[in-house]
């Protein structure tokens, strides 16, 4: 079947994750599309733009929009975020609410309900009961009656492990079935709308977060300056990026004791850049002071939020 042909019940349409941040959003979203397209980290509110990936079947074509958590926000990235969310769900088919299997159900989760119902009232939600892996089946009971009734009657939940790959065939099943009928979106073979630049500086970000805790996490941004052909070594690419932090002492938490952390990071990252572009690389990492770059509006605009 080309680009262009539809077969006959087909269906196709955009499917946008929301949640709290750390609800396992973007480890799902990499599960249902087959390859890495969204960072993890066990830090809440890593993502900080929507991606899109692409799921492919034979009866349907998912979109997929892994979203920043919903949170109530501290700083003005965090109020950008959550307005990129918003604009996000606005437009999508289907919205799964995604809500962990180890996790009570709490004040943001309703909040996020009674924001998607003022908001969309017409867009159907789905339940997502995430990490399932993670717990005993009488818990995952418990939870699929308590997000019921945070959702209501009729409401669609479906329990799923992105881990495990538990479920998210039945999951794509109810999606489906709440899509309109329509062609392709994608070609074949499409994974992801990101760019090469924006997928790079989120895989050297990723690496850069591993084992950070407190507010560190949130400070640091990435940007990659250029990537060109090295002058000595045929089929290696130089990659040139900037890490921004917040305070120049931020500088000596990320590289770590005697540099040790930031050679792991580089090593760590600079793989994750091979397998993205299937040839050899160069990193370069430099250091930038932004000041209180999450609430200062020229900065942010600077960083593309």
């Amino acid at each position: 079947m080309s680009f262009t042909d539809t077969p006959e019940g087909f269906r196709s349409g955009f499917l946008s994750f929301v949640g709290r941040p750390n609800t396992g959003k973007s480890t799902l979203t990499n599960a249902l599309v087959g390859e890495k397209i969204a960072i993890t980290a066990d830090q809440p509110e890593t993502t900080r733009h929507p991606i899109r990936g692409v799921v492919h079947r034979e009866d349907c074509q998912v979109i997929l929009v892994d979203t920043p958590g919903l949170h109530r926000p501290r700083t003005l990235l965090g109020e950008r975020l959550n307005a990129q969310v918003q604009e996000t769900y606005a437009d999508v088919d289907v919205i799964a609410l995604t809500i962990p299997a180890d996790e009570k159900i709490g004040p943001g989760d309703r909040w996020i309900v009674e924001t998607l119902r003022r908001a969309v009232p017409r867009t159907p939600v789905v339940g997502v009961v995430t990490k399932v892996d993670k717990v005993s089946r009488d818990q995952i009971a418990a939870q699929l009656m308590d997000v019921h009734e945070l959702l209501g009657a009729g409401s669609e939940i479906v329990p799923v492990s992105a881990r495990s790959g538990e479920q998210l065939d039945v999951l794509m099943d109810v999606v489906k079935g709440l899509l309109p009928e329509g062609p392709k979106l994608y070609p074949d073979g499409h994974v992801t709308d990101d760019d090469r630049d924006t997928r790079i500086a989120e895989l050297i970000r990723e690496a850069a977060l591993g084992g950070l805790r407190d507010e560190l996490p949130h400070s640091i941004a990435v940007a990659v300056d250029e990537v060109l052909p090295n002058e000595e070594r045929e089929g290696v690419l130089d990659v040139h990026a900037v890490i921004y932090i917040e305070r120049p002492g931020q500088r000596r938490i990320i590289t770590g004791p005697h540099g040790r952390r930031m050679g792991r990071i580089i090593s760590t990252a600079r793989a994750s850049i091979i397998e993205l572009l299937g040839q050899n690389i160069y990193l370069d990492l430099r250091f930038k002071v932004l000041k209180n770059w999450q609430s200062d509006p020229k900065a942010l605009g600077r960083l593309g939020f």
